[in-house]
């Protein structure tokens, strides 16, 4: 595998979809790349992405779909890498690929499509490969870096950090990346599980256990964040992507706000039913919208009870209030197990937008989910990793 005292132009920490994408721009350019990995194959978070089909860009993708503490860092690398070039490569490679909701773009067949194409294009770039190989230490030295590894000592002008963020620990995601931010002056913001789903207390989870599996489409509100998209019902808690998709915007002890009628006025519903079908009760009225497994176990969980002529205008008040904003206080969330992205991570005032280079630090880069850049769920993320490797690679 290695030799002793290997020396490359340019060594990738992390062959994940940002490393794999620098390594093979630098690669393209002449430099002589490494890239390495703790894991036994490269882009395994790729592999298991999109129900396995990798959503791999968003047509729509820009700076408002993501999340930082600085959120103008992401304009510049987005802008100079576009969906559309991302794309024009997977044609460019016969990939072929499905719109599966307004700009998100999968894999029609597996995701493994887009690992065979990140290693073709690092193959074609001349790029090296170690798996299965731990960095120990890293250090700087007079005109690059020193990196001690478990298949021997590497010296490079160039240091790439791509080693991704806290989320799906089972992959080999560690704290890595921070740590060596750290040891090089780097601030690390706080990080915790983003795109992930929610946990109940006992009490309201054993109350909608027999919805589990239900899925209805949602509007749901945290904080200032709003989004339209279904909602799944879990054994856990609440899931789907509207859920996914607040979970970046929720702060723990806050209630979610679930608009269950979105598009709709839910008093004006209420009192058009009670007077068409005065003798009907409420949960069959709302099978009508909702499926019936749903409608019963809300109308249960609410009280809902008896034919609506017996609701006083008060009482279709109240449930007009629950329809259209039924509010509820998550037990926290499924945490590192289960969350597809970090929310936080490197601070990246301390980085070129331009070229992700450390300042102050010459040749040492931090790319994709190590940093504090989160994107919204649909492909955004993957996004973000294109253009962050694309940008250090052009330059490292």
């Amino acid at each position: 595998m290695a030799g002793s005292g290997a020396t490359f132009d340019v060594v990738v920490i992390g062959a994940g979809a940002a490393g794999l994408m620098a390594a093979a721009t630098a690669g393209a350019r002449g430099r002589r790349v490494l890239v390495i990995d703790h894991a036994e194959r490269p882009g395994k978070k790729i592999l298991m992405s999109g129900g396995g089909r990798c959503n791999f860009t968003n047509l729509e993708s820009g700076p408002e779909h993501f999340l930082s503490d600085n959120p103008d860092f992401c304009r510049s690398a987005l802008a100079r890498y576009t969906p559309w070039e991302f794309l024009a490569l997977v044609e460019g490679h016969g990939i072929p690929w499905v719109e599966k909701a307004a700009g998100q773009l999968f894999c029609r067949d597996s995701s493994r499509d887009i690992v065979t194409l990140l290693e073709r294009e690092n193959h074609a770039a001349g790029t090296t490969l170690w798996l299965e190989t731990r960095v120990e230490s890293v250090e700087a030295m007079e005109g690059g870096y020193r990196l001690a590894t478990s298949a021997g000592p590497v010296t490079c002008e160039s240091l790439i950090v791509a080693t991704g963020g806290r989320s799906a620990p089972k992959m080999g995601a560690t704290g890595f990346g921070y740590a060596l931010a750290e040891q090089f002056g780097l601030q690390v913001l706080p990080t915790r599980p983003a795109l992930v789903p929610f946990t109940l207390d006992e009490g309201l989870r054993r109350q909608l256990s027999e919805l589990a599996g239900v899925s209805i489409p949602v509007e749901v509100a945290a904080g200032e964040a709003a989004f339209h998209e279904p909602m799944l019902i879990t054994h856990r808690g609440l899931s789907g992507p509207a859920m996914l998709q607040v979970s970046g915007f929720w702060e723990p002890g806050e209630a979610l706000t679930i608009d269950l009628l979105p598009g709709e006025a839910a008093l004006d519903l209420l009192r058009e039913w009670r007077e068409d079908h005065p003798t009907r009760p409420l949960d069959r009225l709302l099978a009508t919208r909702f499926p019936r497994r749903f409608a019963r176990g809300l109308a249960a969980l609410h009280g809902w009870t008896g034919p609506l002529q017996g609701y006083s205008n008060a009482d279709l008040e109240r449930a007009a209030a629950t329809l259209a904003g039924w509010r509820l206080v998550p037990a926290g969330t499924e945490g590192w197990r289960t969350a597809e992205v970090t929310l936080g991570g490197v601070d990246t005032r301390a980085l070129s937008s331009r070229t992700f280079e450390v300042q102050g630090q010459p040749g040492l880069y931090f790319i994709g989910e190590v940093l504090d850049v989160t994107g919204q769920l649909g492909g955004h993320n993957f996004q973000w990793a294109w253009a962050s490797g694309i940008a250090a690679g052009r330059h490292a």
